[in-house]
């Protein structure tokens, strides 16, 4: 690149961190975390830093970390390949009514969000039944089981969790549902979910087994959430095969909620339309083997979005705010990736505290969602703008569409 874009953090016997955050908000405690990541000894080249940073639990949301021969469970989390689907419609905002409560209704008759129980137990059935389970979940289980059943063979009571019945549901926190226009007035469909309750206990369970084996091995870190699993070791082929199947559940069940708001859509408008025009399905919370620098690595994305040359990636603002589809270009240094959404300056707990519902409700005025206390945590002004966010990273992605949401469904 002609302009370097970032800066970096260089600390004597660490990888350097190479952080996209010109003219945005970092907490010393972001810094911190990651220069303790910076200073395992497989790190590869250096960690590249987004403009969304944060403080995480495992490791810093908005952060790269490419590492060889050795891959950190703690890093990958426990939300496995969570992430973003957008897909464009041939609607645009005339098609819409003028009052666009019924779309939200209807969205959330069609997508099982929050904590409402898994559709199983609502009916009294053993979790993981096939009973009660829509033809498009079970069809999308279907592909996912054989492998589901080898997991289970090494972790028995990973059987026991909400899996099928999770399949087409959203879940809680920030993952949502958004209708959206674009700058042309054109309709779009975005969500934003992962691997459900399965993928939490497999990420739960393999962050346990690697702190065990760190004191199994004596071995000592900088924080007990770097604890990892050396290539070639007991667990770490396993931990490989269970985080490629969650991140795989989260890709499909991103897919059944799609087709399951499509359809609540035009049985609400009285019309079909066409919403394969444009796709995006991506992660922005997972592990995966790429080549970089001329070397074959694991690229641990927390908090990141893949933007090789020519990917489609999305980078959502907060309720209120703008989002975008991006097209990534190819940055190396970045190890071709880019920021996942505008990124917290106010943990849950501080939101609650400093925003009033009556700021909130200002703020999401032209938004068709919930205006309760329930979602204060998730209200624009806990997240940095999302305009310097993009700013930061123009070496990293072109901006493809703009889209402000007019309905939003939160878990």
């Amino acid at each position: 690149m002609s302009e370097q874009n970032y800066e970096v953090i260089a600390s004597e016997g660490h990888a350097p961190v190479k952080m996209w955050t010109q003219g945005v908000p970092v907490d010393e405690g972001a810094k911190t975390q990651l220069t303790k990541a910076a200073s395992m000894p497989f790190i590869h080249k250096h960690i590249a830093v987004m403009p969304d940073v944060h403080v995480g639990i495992g490791a810093t949301i908005g952060s790269v970390i490419p590492t060889k021969n050795a891959i950190i469970p703690a890093a990958v989390g426990v939300d496995i390949g969570c992430g973003m689907m957008a897909a464009k419609t041939d609607l645009t905002a005339n098609d819409l009514p003028d009052n666009l409560f019924g779309i939200r209704t209807a969205i959330e008759r069609a997508v099982p969000h929050g904590m409402t129980p898994s559709r199983s137990r609502r009916k009294g059935r053993d979790k993981g039944s096939w009973h009660d389970i829509p033809e498009l979940s079970a069809k999308a289980w279907g592909g996912l089981v054989d492998r589901f059943d080898r997991i289970c063979e090494n972790m028995p009571a990973i059987k026991n969790t909400n899996n099928v019945n999770h399949m087409g549901t959203l879940g809680t926190g920030n993952h949502f549902v958004e209708v959206c226009l674009d700058e042309h007035d054109q309709v779009w469909i975005m969500l934003h979910s992962g691997s459900r309750g399965v993928g939490n206990a497999i990420g739960r369970r393999y962050i346990e087994l690697a702190r065990k084996d760190m004191e199994k091995w004596m071995i000592n870190l900088p924080d007990k959430d770097l604890a990892y699993f050396p290539e070639g070791t007991d667990h770490f082929n396993d931990y490989v095969f269970a985080v490629e199947w969650a991140q795989d559940y989260a890709r499909k069940n991103r897919e059944v909620m799609m087709a399951n708001v499509i359809e609540s859509i035009q049985v609400e408008l009285g019309r079909m339309f066409n919403a394969d025009v444009e796709a995006v399905n991506c992660h922005h919370n997972y592990v995966t083997r790429e080549n970089h620098f001329g070397e074959n690595v694991f690229v641990t994305r927390k908090g990141a979005v893949r933007a090789r040359k020519g990917d489609l990636g999305i980078i959502p603002g907060s309720m209120g705010a703008r989002s975008y589809i991006v097209r990534g270009l190819g940055n190396e240094e970045s190890f071709c990736s880019c920021s996942h959404g505008a990124g917290r300056v106010m943990s849950r707990t501080e939101a609650k505290k400093r925003v009033s519902l009556e700021e909130h409700i200002t703020a999401t005025a032209d938004v068709e969602c919930r205006k309760d206390k329930g979602v204060i945590d998730e209200t624009p002004s806990a997240y940095k703008n999302i305009d310097d966010v993009m700013e930061a990273q123009k070496d990293l992605v072109e901006i493809m569409y703009t889209l402000k949401q007019v309905v939003c469904v939160k878990g």
